[in-house]
């Protein structure tokens, strides 16, 4: 069953369901330019690795369940207490403890096939990369100065409303967006800005100087990956997106739904 939504599916970016879906996007991202790439160029998933400690501000994206538990002291009763109370031990705080980890987030390169020099990099968004002060922000960051400061193309997607703005300059409003940038334009770029009301476009993935653009449909990357992992049967369309939707975008969301049987 296709997402009810024409667009992004806002309840896909619940932060317990994100994981899977970006890494399932990838998958099918790649799938769908492979067609498009041969036989010069090889696309494959790579990794980007960062440590991500106990005061990470990304914990709170990455694991999205952890809670203090909090259980109140025994009462005793009033009088003289035995010799069994006494001795009783005050129930605590039950506080999990997060150990380092190592993170890897997964993108697309792209690369010549005879050198394996790469050509083209693409980054689907996690709430880490938009979190400020996070490990994964830092990592993230530094991976795209780095590849704008080379000959090697950019894009990032972003279908995610929380966090950071991913292009800095572009105003408002929006809600999601592509950025691309070519080595051979810098420094101007390329926008697609995404309202939730409309379709993903298909976005133009550049490669070497003289062979064009790999189209990449979004909207159908989308499609595919929703259906193939059977989204509809995990998410709940009677409540509200996990992700708040804005004011004016409730009454909209709410009467498409009912349209659509969901409600």
């Amino acid at each position: 069953m296709p997402s009810p939504f024409p667009g992004m599916d806002p309840y896909l970016e619940d932060p317990g369901l994100w994981p899977d879906v970006h890494n399932s996007l990838i998958v099918t991202a790649r799938e769908f330019l492979v067609p498009h790439l041969r036989p010069k160029y090889l696309i494959r998933i790579e990794e980007r690795p960062y440590i991500s400690g106990e005061d990470d501000p990304g914990r709170t994206v990455m694991i999205p369940d952890i809670r203090i538990g909090r259980q109140p002291p025994r009462k005793v009763a009033a009088g003289k207490a035995s010799a069994t109370e006494a001795t009783s031990i005050t129930a605590p705080e039950v506080l999990p403890t997060l150990l380092d980890e190592d993170i890897r987030e997964p993108y697309l390169a792209i690369r010549d096939r005879d050198d394996r020099n790469l050509v083209a990099l693409i980054e689907v968004l996690s709430p880490t990369n938009k979190t400020a002060g996070s490990e994964g922000c830092r990592s993230y960051r530094k991976e795209k100065t780095e590849i704008l400061g080379s000959p090697i193309h950019w894009m990032e997607i972003d279908l995610l409303r929380t966090g950071g703005p991913t292009v800095p300059r572009l105003a408002p409003p929006y809600d999601y967006v592509v950025h691309v940038s070519r080595a051979d334009k810098r420094p101007n770029g390329y926008i697609w800005r995404i309202d939730l009301e409309e379709g993903l476009p298909v976005v133009g993935v550049p490669l070497k100087a003289g062979d064009p653009d790999a189209p990449l449909d979004l909207q159908k990357v989308l499609s595919v990956t929703y259906d193939r992992a059977n989204y509809d049967s995990t998410v709940d369309y009677r409540k509200p997106p996990a992700v708040p939707l804005a004011r004016d975008r409730v009454r909209w969301a709410n009467q498409l739904l009912r349209d659509k049987g969901f409600r």
